[in-house]
């Protein structure tokens, strides 16, 4: 089995009851709501990771105010050749305040779209389950920055 970690920074940004996201595009052409975020360069911070993520796919300049938590998640699937790569994604969730930019989608990345969604309407969205664990995180903020309980997967498409 071919073990494959992959590291990233994600952004819950909230203003005025509404959540930023961007919508992810599958390599099977489906498409969910995300947070911004991304995946690090080797030698990056998170830090520096999440600023530049949100900013490529939503055209918004943050500040990450307060780190949330490290949520661990991990997972199999096929691999060309019939080998099974055994996934662990490490996500790194900031909460961050827009300081600047305009909302724009990006293009020629792993999304195609940015947009507010009012908090009410969250949890009737085609999503990842990434968008659960942020809103936990930020709505709990547990003080070692982990979930007690594990965030059910959202709906798939």
């Amino acid at each position: 089995m071919h073990e494959e970690l992959r590291v990233a920074a994600y952004a819950v940004c909230v203003r005025d009851g509404q959540l930023l996201l961007a919508r992810w595009v599958a390599r099977d052409g489906s498409k969910r709501w995300t947070l911004p975020g991304g995946g690090m360069d080797h030698g990056e911070d998170p830090y520096d990771t999440v600023i530049r993520e949100v900013e490529e796919e939503t055209g918004y300049t943050v500040e990450p105010a307060a780190l949330l938590g490290v949520h661990s998640n991990r997972r199999q699937y096929p691999r060309r050749l019939g080998t099974v790569a055994d996934f662990h994604g490490l996500r790194i969730v900031y909460e961050a305040r827009v300081t600047g930019g305009d909302l724009r989608h990006e293009t020629n990345g792993s999304t195609d779209m940015a947009a507010w969604h009012s908090l009410d309407t969250v949890p009737s969205l085609e999503r990842v389950g990434l968008i659960d664990v942020g809103l936990a995180l930020w709505r709990e903020r547990p003080p070692a920055g982990h979930l007690k309980e594990p965030v059910p997967d959202a709906p798939r498409g």
